[in-house]
């Protein structure tokens, strides 16, 4: 039992106060698109830095998972491979993005490909940030804090996260990032040095931790491994990158942005994989390993400051909730809905609204899928071979194919994925499932999307010779 002091209490109780406070006190100057979706083009490199850091690092109980389970190749399968994407994200699509000056992934599919492309592209942006992971995490986190139910606890953190939203826009949603981003570093600035100094140093760890924990695949295969890399590409498809760049300030700022995101990245990895290794030598046969990080703070952390390191932990789940809620909705009402019927989301009305559906939505996901890593792999396995083929061609005029092409491409891509992951887990013996032939289902969608593209993209080649020849 995790036992928390009148001071840890109160920290944590200023925390939310101070999180309402400043989602309450920022509202959009007005009700347009321009400023309640994209905050006014105006986010400057430090608060565009902030921003992004925090909404795309909120999985630490996953992490934290993730370390205890398989050592540094949670490293290797949950950072590095988002460092490699994001670089090629930030050196070629983000001034490319931001020039675009659209609201969302779906108006630039629907703007380069029609309105079929768009509204398919919509469907599958709703669920790949679903923030059905980061309620669950936060759930968790407030149970063990207050001692409610699983259910209870996540219905709160839902209500925290998004009342602000509905007046506030992105504006609240950025300005809450802001402060996240300092209480996250800064939660996980504090356990490092009690870990250093009470279990031991750098030594410490090299030398107790077993070769499987200091392995590169944490004995996991090498297929699985791969998977894990190319969910990495999560990064060129996320909408919350993609908002952000056009919400920054500039092109310039979009690129440095993500650029100078990557150092962050950097380093909050290194003390949440450090963190990780000290929970798994210092907790052993956990059989929650997500607990991993919780546990170890009460053990070695003393009053005020094992609340301090809790809001880290809430900071960096809350920064993502509530910013994935939003992309989440605005989808939903202003991609999805008002795209079928074919209207304008002039007042926002249609966001508002998927405000509340998602919440709705994202909650039973929760409940029906109970770990944060499977949430993950998931989601990212099915939907991102589809939203590769179709966004990544539609920033460049030479990639570009015909629509009808791009929309089989990517239907065909989802329906492969989905349905290789569906047999394999219904064919669950034991622990691992068993996918066609042994290939995780990510490949065979991405391949038979990418024949396709490969198609449309040789007749339009042939079309075009033709038409030179005349």
């Amino acid at each position: 039992m995790i036992q928390f002091s009148i001071y840890d209490y109160f920290l944590i109780f200023l925390y939310f106060g101070v999180v309402l406070y400043i989602g309450f006190k920022t509202k959009a100057t007005d009700s347009t698109n321009f400023d309640y979706l994209v905050a006014g083009r105006r986010l400057t490199l430090p608060v565009f830095v902030a921003t992004l850091v925090s909404t795309f690092y909120g999985g630490i109980l996953g992490i934290g998972e993730f370390t205890y389970r398989f050592g540094i190749s949670s490293w290797i399968m949950n950072a590095f491979p988002y460092y490699f994407f994001i670089t090629i994200f930030a050196l070629f699509l983000a001034k490319k993005v931001r020039k675009a000056e659209l609201f969302t992934i779906p108006d630039k599919l629907e703007l380069t490909y029609g309105r079929k492309v768009g509204v398919l592209g919509s469907v599958l942006v709703f669920f790949l940030v679903t923030p059905a992971p980061y309620i669950l995490m936060l759930g968790i986190l407030t149970q063990v804090i207050f001692g409610w139910s699983l259910n209870i606890s996540m219905i709160f953190c839902l209500v925290v996260s998004i009342i602000y939203l509905f007046k506030g826009g992105l504006t609240a949603d950025v300005r809450v990032n802001v402060f996240e981003f300092i209480i996250m570093f800064a939660g996980f600035g504090i356990i490092l040095p009690f870990c250093y100094f009470k279990l031991g140093g750098f030594e410490y760890l090299s030398s107790s931790l077993p070769a499987t924990h200091k392995s590169l695949t944490g004995g996991n295969t090498l297929a699985y491994v791969m998977v894990w890399f190319f969910i990495g590409a999560w990064a060129l498809v996320d909408p919350s990158f993609h908002q952000r760049c056009y919400a920054a300030k500039s092109e310039a700022t979009a690129k440095k942005g993500v650029l100078v995101s990557l150092i962050f990245w950097f380093i909050f990895d290194f003390m949440t994989t450090t963190t990780g290794l000290y929970a798994y030598l210092h907790l052993k046969n956990l059989d929650n390993p997500a607990m991993s990080y919780p546990l170890l703070a009460n053990d070695i952390l003393p009053s005020v400051a094992k609340g301090f390191f809790f809001l880290g932990m809430i900071a960096t789940i809350m920064s993502t909730l509530h910013s994935l809620l939003f992309i989440s909705a605005t989808t939903l009402g202003k991609d999805i809905i008002c795209r079928l019927k074919n209207i304008k989301d002039d007042k926002n009305k249609y966001t508002q609204l998927g405000i509340l559906i998602t919440s709705i939505v994202s909650f039973l996901i929760a409940v029906l899928i109970p770990s944060v890593v499977q949430i993950w792999y998931t989601i990212g396995t099915i939907t991102i071979p589809a939203l590769l083929i179709g966004l990544l061609s539609s920033y460049s005029k030479k990639l570009t194919i015909d629509k009808s092409y791009i929309f089989w491409a990517m239907i065909v891509s989802f329906l492969f994925s989905f349905t290789s992951f569906i047999f394999g887990s219904l064919s669950i013996f034991g622990r691992n499932p068993e996918y066609f032939f042994g290939i995780e289902p990510m490949y065979p969608g991405l391949l038979i999307g990418l024949l396709i593209y490969a198609l449309g993209f040789s007749i339009k080649k042939i079309n075009t010779g033709k038409l030179l020849t005349e």
